[in-house]
């Protein structure tokens, strides 16, 4: 019999309180949940693409990435299009969690291909309920 691997996740914020926060909720979903943080787009895509400072990266991709929009140099629109336009990406799991409430962010991350869309919450307990209610994270309820 073969053992899954863990599912990982890729946190990208570029706010250090907020990745805390949310890195704080997947634990206490699942304490053995592996999480990797980068804190930009441009460090997302090189770890994804297994570039630059991540060239060496020997763990596989993860299983969903949970992607912030408003960060500096590449935004999570440009990530979430490269992921989707990547033949071995496509099919990654993309959630946007972000402080965007706006109808035009939420309309261009559904057209360019993410999974769901969350926006932050001021708590933890909030922030637990809403990636516990994520279907592309499949994580403890």
């Amino acid at each position: 019999m073969t053992i899954a691997p863990p599912k990982r996740i890729l946190l990208v914020d570029d706010d250090p309180v907020g990745a805390e926060l949310t890195v704080a909720a997947l634990h206490m979903l699942d304490p053995d949940l592996p999480v990797a943080v980068v804190a930009d787009g441009e460090e997302a895509l090189d770890y994804l693409f297994r570039r630059g400072s991540h060239a060496g990266r020997e763990d596989g991709r993860p299983a969903v990435v949970l992607l912030d929009l408003k960060m500096p140099k590449i935004d999570g629109h440009e990530v979430l299009r490269q992921i989707r336009g990547s033949g071995p990406l496509r099919d990654l799991g993309v959630v946007v969690l972000t402080s965007s409430d706006q109808t035009a962010d939420r309309e261009l991350s559904r057209r360019l291909g993410c999974d769901d869309y969350l926006v932050k919450p001021t708590s933890v307990l909030e922030l637990m309920d809403g990636l516990r209610r994520c279907a592309t994270l499949r994580i403890a309820s």
